[in-house]
C-alpha cells in the first residue's frame, strides 16, 4: 500500500498600487511592508500615462494570509498620492 502525498498549499497575496510620480510615494509603499517585518517576494515599478504621470507598483508577498492581505491594502490605500490598490491571489499546491 503506498502513501498519498499531502498537498501543502502555498498563498502568494499580489497588489497593484496606482500613484501620482513623486520621488516619496516608492518607499512610503515599502515602508508599510518593512513596519511589520515583511519583505516583498517581488517589486516592480513603472511610470506610466499619458505625460509619465502616474506610476504603477506591483508586488507579490508570499506566505501571508487573506487577513493580512487585507490590512496590507488598507494601509497602502492611506498613502499620500495613491489613487488605486488592487489585490489578488495566487494559491499553488506543493507536493510535500
Amino acid at each position: 500500500m503506498s502513501a498519498v502525498p499531502q498537498c501543502q498549499p502555498s498563498y502568494t497575496a499580489c497588489f497593484a498600487v496606482h500613484a501620482a510620480v513623486d520621488p516619496s510615494v516608492l518607499p512610503r509603499v515599502l515602508a508599510v511592508f518593512a513596519r511589520r517585518g515583511l519583505v516583498p517576494t517581488t517589486i516592480h515599478s513603472t511610470v506610466c500615462g499619458a505625460g509619465d504621470e502616474g506610476i504603477q507598483i506591483d508586488l507579490q508577498m508570499a506566505g501571508v494570509d487573506d487577513e493580512l492581505t487585507v490590512r496590507l491594502a488598507e494601509s497602502l490605500r492611506q498613502i499620500v498620492g495613491v489613487s488605486c490598490v488592487l489585490t489578488a491571489d495566487k494559491r499553488n499546491a506543493l507536493i510535500a
